[in-house]
């Protein structure tokens, strides 16, 4: 299919790789249906968002085990139930990045990371139990020590 949008032009997507939010994410509970556009799921850092049902509607993810390993959300079993079933190996987690003008002063969330079962198609955002997670995480410098690392390893 075909969908018209405000960042990527009109793009054609497979609708059996769209992502059900049943419950939208906050603030936009009206879109529902999402795509994630991204080149290479295991070693993309960044990718996008896309919702289905909006055109305009595009939010940066960030794959924070590419740049933070460490990181371990906490979160509830009840609040991703409605997800299916899943383990490690069937479960994505991405975190929504807002890149100003000024670059170094990119910052993700890590307090609500955005949970997808790419078995049932299903995501939602979820709030984290961890309190050490910061909403407004400065990021810039830990993307440049990943890339700085991966450059160095070949």
């Amino acid at each position: 299919m075909k969908l018209k949008t405000k960042h990527f032009g009109e793009i054609e997507y497979d609708p059996s790789l769209a992502i059900d939010f049943d419950e939208g994410l906050p603030g936009f509970p009206e879109n529902k249906k999402f795509i994630v556009l991204l080149e290479n799921q295991e070693e993309d850092t960044f990718c996008w968002l896309q919702s289905i049902d909006d055109g305009d509607l595009a939010f940066a993810l960030i794959n924070i085990y590419n740049v933070i390993p460490e990181y371990n959300p906490l979160v509830r079993s009840e609040e991703v139930a409605a997800l299916g079933d899943f383990s490690e190996n069937n479960l994505l987690v991405y975190n929504v990045v807002v890149i100003p003008d000024d670059i170094k002063q990119m910052r993700a969330n890590l307090r609500a990371p955005i949970v997808i079962n790419p078995d049932t198609k299903k995501g939602k955002q979820v709030i984290l139990d961890n309190e050490e997670y910061e909403m407004k995480y400065k990021i810039f410098d830990e993307v440049e020590r990943s890339k700085s690392a991966a450059v160095g390893a070949y």
